[in-house]
């Protein structure tokens, strides 16, 4: 998993490679791979065997929908498998142009552009927004990806305590340099709650600053038409110039994009490296999203069933005393603290052919290792209650000394 909020991974030399790899072993931060036979859904298969899969961001369930395959494939027909070029050479099909268009009018803005991936869309951003002498404010649990380009931009980087608008504002007020951008997760991809986003802008129109809102998980999955965090809240392109959004969550596919005025986007074709200077997506994954875009937009049952069965968990949760993090997205955080409890945890719910990973430092705050439990529409009730029970049965043992 790409999701990560520290800035203390343990460099490794070329020296000491096998060291460094002993010592995340020996501390529980060794990570691991599984190997998937099937296609993304609420089982998936594992050497042979069914797993109930609770850690996709398969939000939607449209990652292996009949009707997204069928696009994917009809665009290959039509426009091969890869693109050949970046945009700006010959990459740009008309299936990307469509795309585009189809995003902007989605996220009611002028204009919205195609990125590889939710890392190099905020990678772009950044390197095209910032320069040495900038000041960008972050929150502190902010992607990985928007903290990496923060520091790879030249700009000065200042975190501020996890949604503490009271802390941003000290920092903006007593800033020496100028500060060019405020930035943070719509809905943090570890913690599951939503950023103070109305605060957020006020104080950017306040101190004449940019409001930058990744909305990988929000995208799809809030608002009455999917619009994510922004709809729900009732806010618009005036409190949030620059939008970042991924393909490969609630809309089942693979990319991301930008959306902002026109002027932003013409900035970031001009300026962006990690734009300009990489293989534009297959048109046919364009095509792909194209139709997932409009299966966000007129099922609307699919976010009211996700609303229900977080509430059916939570519910759960809160009755068998279960320590959840308040989280009001399909994100449901189980926190356990110690590293080798949320290992041994996860692990016995793999036992019993539940698949739910330990997520443990750097990709969140020491002491605050836990389970990241992600809930699909594509579950069921029975599916999430086995979770419960299963879960119910599996926690006191993990929290035997070790």
């Amino acid at each position: 998993m790409a999701e990560s909020v520290a800035l203390n991974n343990e460099p490794m030399r070329n020296t000491n490679l096998r060291a460094a790899l002993t010592r995340r072993r020996d501390t529980h931060l060794y990570r691991t791979r599984r190997v998937i036979e099937s296609p993304q859904g609420p089982e998936v298969v594992i050497d042979g065997q069914r797993y109930l899969n609770f850690c996709s961001n398969d939000y939607l369930g449209l990652a292996n929908h009949p009707q997204v395959i069928e696009a994917m494939q009809r665009g290959a027909a039509r426009y091969g498998v890869g693109s050949g070029a970046a945009h700006l050479i010959c990459g740009h099909s008309s299936a990307h142009h469509a795309l585009e268009n189809e995003l902007a009018a989605f996220t009611q803005r002028p204009r919205a552009l195609l990125f590889s991936t939710g890392y190099m869309a905020n990678l772009g951003v950044m390197g095209a927004l910032l320069g040495h002498g900038d000041t960008v404010l972050q929150d502190r649990l902010n992607h990985a990806s928007i903290i990496d380009a923060a520091q790879l931009s030249g700009a000065r980087l200042q975190r501020y305590p996890h949604g503490d608008v009271a802390a941003l504002e000290k920092k903006l007020a007593g800033g020496k340099t100028k500060t060019a951008l405020i930035a943070s997760d719509g809905v943090f991809s570890m913690d599951g709650d939503i950023a103070p986003v109305a605060q957020l802008a006020a104080l950017a129109r306040t101190y004449k600053t940019l409001l930058m809102i990744d909305d990988a998980h929000g995208l799809g999955v809030l608002g009455t038409h999917g619009g994510g965090t922004l709809e729900h809240l009732g806010l618009g392109l005036d409190d949030v110039p620059v939008l970042m959004g991924t393909l490969g969550k609630a809309f089942g596919t693979f990319g991301a994009f930008v959306a902002g005025s026109e002027e932003l986007i013409e900035t970031l074709i001009q300026q962006a490296r990690s734009y300009v200077y990489t293989t534009a997506l297959p048109p046919a994954l364009a095509e792909a999203t194209r139709a997932s875009l409009k299966l966000v937009q007129t099922e609307a049952w699919r976010r009211e069933w996700l609303r229900q069965l977080i509430a059916r968990f939570t519910r759960g949760a809160a009755e068998l005393k279960l320590p959840l993090m308040p989280s009001p997205t399909p994100i449901q955080p189980l926190l356990i603290g110690d590293s080798a409890q949320a290992l041994a945890l996860s692990e016995k719910l793999f036992a019993r052919n539940i698949l739910v990973n330990a997520i443990r430092p750097p990709t969140v705050p020491q002491g605050q290792a836990r389970l990241r439990i992600t809930l699909s529409c594509a579950h069921s009730e029975a599916q999430v209650d086995r979770l419960l029970a299963t879960l119910a049965a599996c926690l006191p043992a993990a929290h035997e000394p070790v």
